[in-house]
């Protein structure tokens, strides 16, 4: 089997995956997104990110032994503020936004999921962590709020290397009179009537962010599984209060065992900001007519622990990369042997490399002629930059612009014969540039007249002809 080695956050060293809590069959949990608007570009790196290591763990282990986990958070003050404003039900925000979620980053090849649990289905779980973790002296109730006592957990700060105390002295932290210490965070605060609330033994309210996670992953994973995902935005202080509550209600686990963090976006070489006007949802760059494997390209070109810099031209040259990739493929490749082959055993061992997606890239461009075509089809179904059916379609596609230019080869060679005679090429000229106008490249030798489609086709701009 071929060894998959990643990088783990919390040791800073690159570590084999060594599934042990239940050996050949892998449990991974990513942290997903707030849902009250659509996402934006940066959220969806850890969506690519993941999915690209769902992939490669399916193809190792067998799909049927990999476990996925990704979380919807439904209750959050961000949400009631939205609902707030807008006058809409809480429920049918979250549920709009869920659609929308899963329609974007189904349009960048993401594969859903094995669980995708909303925060509000487990709110009973989280109940009964919390009533744990005061059991146990982690935390305490304080005028219907509980809080966990940070102090309590000796190994608090290994995941991001800083000390309690470099903490509060670095940090913004929330001082509030129901806290023993200004580092405690809340597992669960009151409600008023006017907020979502579930009834509990410390009055009606809800819960503080980071215990869901905690709750849903013991729930879905146990108490020990293999990698846990996510931004490295949430480094700390949400995945470090997650180790501290998890490890703290279920000390005989480990939790997760292999930390991973992906680094954050850029948009032409700045923060992604709306002050700066360079601020993209998914569906902004998908409406502006950029393909959902366009971005997913864009995104695999850089290693995932590395900033990323989305730029125009990057995307320019993803799409032209990729269309010759569909050319090579309506070209030679036969697609129902394709879809039989395994995927290239280089660009598995790259994606086993800590997930080196460049590297994995690189392979596909190496596959340039009719004897890789058909590898080269079956590996962009791997790497999600196309479904097997996207696939078909765009050959179809093009083939069906291949065909639509036979009747206008032999209108052009009929012309060039003329011309040659009469030695006017002026209805041969107006021809060429009708074609190239339309994105056709035109191939005139002695031989003959050879028509192509190329990256952006028009047909409509020959109708009449």
């Amino acid at each position: 089997m071929v060894e998959i080695r990643l990088r783990d956050s919390r040791t800073k060293r690159v570590v084999p995956l060594e599934p042990t809590a239940h050996p050949g069959r892998v449990a991974m949990y990513v942290c997903g997104p707030t849902v009250y608007d659509r996402a934006h570009l940066g959220n969806a790196r850890p969506a690519v990110v993941f999915d690209v290591l769902f992939r490669l763990l399916r193809h190792v282990y067998g799909a049927g032994n990999v476990t996925y986990v990704r979380n919807f958070t439904d209750v959050d003050d961000k949400i009631n503020a939205r609902a707030t404003a807008t006058g809409r039900p809480i429920s049918e925000i979250t549920d709009e936004t869920i659609s929308w979620y899963l329609g974007d980053m189904g349009s960048l090849g993401v594969l859903e999921p094995t669980h995708m649990p909303r925060a509000t289905a487990f709110i009973g779980q989280m109940i009964a962590m919390i009533q744990t973790l005061i059991d146990r002296g982690h935390a305490y109730a304080r005028d219907g709020h509980v809080l966990f006592r940070v102090r309590s957990y000796a190994d608090y700060g290994k995941l991001s290397g800083r000390s309690v105390d470099d903490m509060i002295a670095g940090a913004r932290v929330e001082v509030a009179p129901f806290k023993e210490d200004p580092m405690d965070f809340v597992l669960w605060k009151p409600s008023t009537d006017d907020l979502p609330g579930w009834d509990s033994p410390w009055g009606r309210g809800r819960p503080g962010w980071h215990i869901e996670c905690s709750a849903m992953a013991h729930e879905l994973l146990g108490e020990s599984f293999d990698i846990h995902g996510g931004g490295n935005d949430l480094l700390f202080p949400h995945h470090e209060n997650e180790i501290a509550q998890s490890c703290c209600a279920h000390p005989e686990g480990q939790f997760a065992r292999i930390w991973m963090h992906n680094e954050m976006l850029q948009v032409e070489g700045k923060k992604m900001s709306k002050s700066l006007g360079n601020f993209f949802t998914v569906r902004d760059l998908l409406d502006q007519g950029i393909p959902g494997e366009v971005i997913r390209f864009v995104f695999l070109s850089t290693h995932y622990s590395k900033p990323m810099d989305w730029t125009r031209e990057k995307a320019a040259e993803a799409k032209s990369r990729l269309f010759r990739y569909v050319q090579n493929i309506a070209d030679f490749a036969d697609l129902d042997e394709a879809m039989r082959l395994d995927p290239d055993q280089a660009i598995v061992d790259a994606l086993s490399d800590d997930l080196n997606t460049h590297a994995a890239l690189e392979c596909l461009h190496k596959m340039n002629g009719a004897a890789d075509a058909s590898n080269l089809a079956r590996n962009l179904v791997f790497l999600g930059l196309f479904s097997e059916t996207s696939l078909r379609e765009r050959v179809e596609e093009y083939k069906g612009g291949v065909q639509i230019l036979g009747a206008l080869e032999r209108r052009l060679l009929a012309l060039r014969e003329e011309a040659l005679q009469s030695k006017d090429f002026t209805a041969v000229d107006q021809l060429k540039d009708l074609l190239t106008a339309a994105n056709v490249s035109v191939q005139m030798t002695k031989g003959g007249v050879t028509l192509r489609p190329e990256m952006d086709f028009d047909p409509a701009k020959l109708e009449g002809l």
